[in-house]
């Protein structure tokens, strides 16, 4: 018996946001293990396009990125059609209180991790803001 209140993973587009090619085939990798599709983006710009055009269900952003800063993202795509899109925030830097403080209170932000991003961190935060299940292990 199938539970309606969850949705198959491979429906959900995942939006993967970072400026280090490591990082995002990294992310990639657990993503797509999760059954999940994937776009990439590699700036701010690129991402905010991306975003718009693809309508993901999710993205997994990175705050430091040239061209448009994660912010600066966050709070224009709060804007216009993307503004129900979750985001994930990842960061390599540590933040101070009130700047973490800051982004979390953003309307579209559901998760924040610190990288080196744990994969069961990440996926289990994926599947409960996508209501998806994880995908079983053999």
């Amino acid at each position: 018996m199938q539970n309606s209140g969850f949705t198959n993973s491979a429906d959900k587009l995942v939006l993967i946001v970072d400026d280090d090619k490591e990082i995002i085939d990294l992310l990639e990798a657990v993503v797509k293990k999760e059954g999940f599709k994937v776009e990439k983006a590699e700036d701010g710009l690129e991402a905010q396009n991306k975003a718009r055009s693809l309508l993901p269900d999710l993205i997994l952003l990175d705050l430091m990125l040239p061209k448009a800063g994660g912010f600066e993202i966050l709070q224009s795509l709060q804007a216009d059609e993307t503004s129900d899109i979750p985001v994930v925030v990842l960061t390599g830097r540590r933040l101070d209180r009130t700047t973490s403080d800051m982004i979390r209170q953003q309307s579209n932000v559901r998760d924040f991790m610190e990288k080196p991003v744990k994969a069961e961190l990440l996926t289990s935060a994926m599947h409960q803001i996508l209501r998806t299940r994880p995908m079983k292990k053999p």
